[in-house]
């Protein structure tokens, strides 16, 4: 333990980049098939005005600390990815990013599909709406706390939805589901953010990004976050 410490400090950098990291699954799926992002969806008043809604989501799980993002569905309602607040009795969900924190349970946990559902009490913040039928095409933002770092948002465009056969949310598989292709920066700390539209409504919540093809990621599609909520 000694020559470990020496080496390895508990205060060392490592261990601090350590400190929230996002257990981000990255998978071999459909690639998108669409045109390249349009930049200037991100310059949208009504993306701007998503950020309203956007939180970021903390807590520890296996004494590792875990954040990710998400986003307000409603009253004191929280939609995230199960893979971020799995094993977790401390999640906490801090609202455009700033603490202090609010106290977070889950409600709905759905690891198949990677999609939770938190009960925020106190949490106060307008709720963002899922599109109904969001096409293959549309353009979109990518909104969240990417690295554990500050808000961002970044041009996407929304591919099509298909039934996989891939892992769930705790790298188990295979198993079959349904998942929404994307093209855009998608990175550690996503998870769970939404992908907005021009008129600010949720497409689809992300989940992973991909390992081959245009850069690029998968989000989990709107018919099963609006069942699961």
């Amino acid at each position: 333990l000694q020559r470990l410490n020496t080496i390895l400090p508990p205060t060392g950098g490592l261990l601090n980049a350590l400190e929230n990291l996002d257990p981000f699954p990255r998978i071999d799926g459909p690639e998108a098939n669409v045109a390249a992002p349009s930049r200037g969806i991100v310059d949208d008043p009504q993306v701007d005005a998503a950020a309203r809604s956007v939180v970021k989501v903390l807590g520890t799980a296996c004494g590792l600390g875990v954040e990710g993002s998400g986003w307000v569905a409603g009253d004191g309602i929280v939609v995230t990815n199960a893979h971020v607040v799995a094993g977790q009795k401390d999640t906490r969900v801090l609202l455009q990013g700033e603490e202090p924190g609010i106290d977070a349970q889950a409600v709905h946990f759905d690891p198949r599909n990677d999609v939770a559902v938190l009960r925020v009490p106190g949490l106060r913040a307008p709720a963002l709406a899922l599109a109904a039928n969001p096409r293959a095409g549309t353009s979109g933002a990518v909104l969240g706390f990417p690295r554990n770092g500050p808000y961002d948002e970044r041009a996407g465009r929304l591919g099509g939805t298909r039934d996989v056969v891939t892992q769930d949310a705790y790298g188990r598989g295979p198993v079959r589901r349904s998942i929404a292709s994307l093209r855009g920066a998608v990175r550690s700390g996503n998870s769970g953010g939404p992908m907005v539209d021009g008129r600010g409504r949720v497409v689809t919540t992300i989940f992973a990004a991909t390992t081959s093809g245009p850069r690029g990621g998968y989000g989990v599609p709107n018919t099963v976050v609006r069942s699961a909520l």
